[in-house]
């Protein structure tokens, strides 16, 4: 008879996960300029001037509007940056992020 003992191989498999996106939310308010938020919408987000007209007029008659959609931390730090844009300014303009679904 035979002494060779053999092994199964075992393959580690790992699965990669693509990080979960989150939307960068424009908030409305009765007080920031339409057109300092179209300016701040052009230099942060990178939008044309018709695209930042839209997303503008969408947030003024809803109440918010969708403007991108970034890994977690590009979203983050793009609200927060065009935020602080507005809080330099002294107006009460706010962006939020919430995860995609």
């Amino acid at each position: 008879m035979s002494d060779i003992i053999t092994k199964p191989t075992v393959k580690d498999e790992i699965k990669v996960e693509r990080p979960r996106l989150h939307k960068v939310i424009l908030v409305n308010d009765d007080f920031t300029p339409r057109a300092f938020v179209v300016t701040v919408l052009k230099a942060e987000f990178r939008t044309s001037e018709d695209q930042a007209l839209r997303v503008m007029m969408t947030a003024h008659r809803r109440g918010v509007c969708v403007v991108a959609v970034y890994a977690k931390d590009v979203a983050e730090t793009r609200a927060t940056n065009a935020t602080d844009v507005g809080r330099r300014k002294g107006y009460p303009l706010l962006f939020t992020t919430e995860p995609e679904e």
